[in-house]
């Protein structure tokens, strides 16, 4: 990714991060003090426009955080998102390739209003698993990544379930820095159908749908531990069937391994990020 960020910038129009929106007309003058935090899957990793500001945590102007941030018409807006965070970089800085970048709950103020997180993929190391499920023969040729990982006991549902009490001190973390906020989690989406669509996604079957039901598994602990500690869990799991790295260009809201439109492979585009902070916004607009 580092050796094609220089390609993909020159082609892009880098801006800088607006910090304000106007108030649609139902929400007339309210005042609405909103913070996203989170990893890649809000940060928006090489759609343009990237921000310059923080160009390290590759973060888009139109990722999903920034469409609700419009959408709700907040007066104050702060995304500091980025791109590889861990739950422990709510707290502690974050290095990037553009050097360090400070505790994501600095951002917090006691008058923060709305607070959003996506959290937990790199706790669990998503990505580099479904890198590992990467076949491009047909079965039975090679290697099964759901057999290697189950063999003995699931050891991504393991560190899925280990993560809950981590994530639940991350949004303890969150709750004394914005006492009043509404704090809402945001889940991963549906990346894959069920059995996958090999050989256009070089992933076998039952590897794709392990995979999609770890996603799911962490899903399900996200939402269970932010009932648990006062959080507000949207899952965009639904919304974002038929949408995913299989669907044809015009509807898919997440590349594949090798993407076809500026954004990273595995992550939401622009497209996705659309449609996941329009459906956000719908469940919290009468919330707010």
């Amino acid at each position: 990714m580092r050796r094609l960020l220089p390609a993909l910038l020159a082609a892009m129009s880098i801006t800088w991060a607006g910090t304000a929106a106007a108030a649609p007309a139902e929400l007339g003058n309210a005042e609405l003090e909103y913070v996203a935090l989170g990893d890649s899957a809000a940060a928006g990793p090489l759609i343009p426009n990237q921000e310059l500001m923080d160009l390290g945590c590759l973060r888009s102007t139109r990722n999903w955080p920034s469409v609700l941030a419009a959408r709700l018409g907040a007066t104050t807006f702060r995304d500091v998102s980025c791109s590889g965070a861990t739950t422990e970089h709510l707290t502690t800085s974050q290095l990037t390739f553009t050097g360090p970048q400070p505790p994501q709950l600095d951002a917090l103020t006691p008058t923060t209003d709305l607070v959003t997180l996506t959290i937990g993929g790199n706790d669990i190391g998503l990505v580099g698993v479904a890198l590992g499920c990467i076949n491009a023969l047909p079965e039975p040729l090679g290697f099964s990544c759901k057999d290697r990982l189950t063999a003995g006991g699931d050891q991504i549902a393991a560190k899925i379930d280990a993560y809950a009490a981590e994530f639940g001190a991350g949004l303890d973390a969150i709750r004394a820095r914005a006492p009043q906020a509404e704090i809402v989690v945001v889940g991963y989406g549906t990346y894959i159908r069920p059995g996958g669509c090999h050989p256009k996604e070089p992933i076998w079957a039952r590897d794709a749908d392990y995979l999609q039901g770890s996603v799911h598994r962490l899903n399900t602990v996200l939402g269970k531990v932010s009932a648990d500690h006062g959080a507000r869990f949207v899952d965009i799991e639904p919304p974002s069937v038929g949408h995913d790295v299989c669907a044809p260009i015009s509807e898919k809201w997440f590349e594949g391994l090798l993407p076809t439109s500026v954004a990273a492979p595995l992550h939401p585009n622009a497209r996705g990020m659309a449609g996941i902070g329009g459906f956000i916004a719908g469940s919290l607009e009468s919330r707010l």
